[in-house]
């Protein structure tokens, strides 16, 4: 198991598109990621999840990934969130 704080920087957080393109990234892999923000948390991998942890831009979030490919999601999917969800390198189309 390896986590990572990550601070949302984009303006709308963690909701709709963003999300989105969170969650379908997620799903490529077999860990099991998990986010948390403060003591909720939420299946990486489920959109509804995600959205309700309501994490607004300045929030720091913390992934948790746990399996053979946890190293790679948890990069790509940092990556993701620090770039602002704009020109990122990921297998996900829009």
């Amino acid at each position: 198991m390896t986590d990572k704080e990550v601070t949302i920087t984009n303006d709308t957080g963690l909701h709709s598109r963003p999300a989105d393109l969170f969650v379908r990234t997620a799903k490529l892999y077999d860990s099991r990621i998990t986010l948390f923000k403060g003591e909720k948390s939420a299946d990486a991998k489920n959109i509804i999840k995600v959205i309700l942890l309501n994490a607004s831009q300045g929030t720091v979030i913390r992934i948790e990934a746990d399996g053979r490919d946890e190293d790679d999601a948890l990069k790509d999917l940092t990556s993701l969130i620090e770039s602002g969800f704009d020109n990122v390198n990921t297998r996900v189309t829009i």
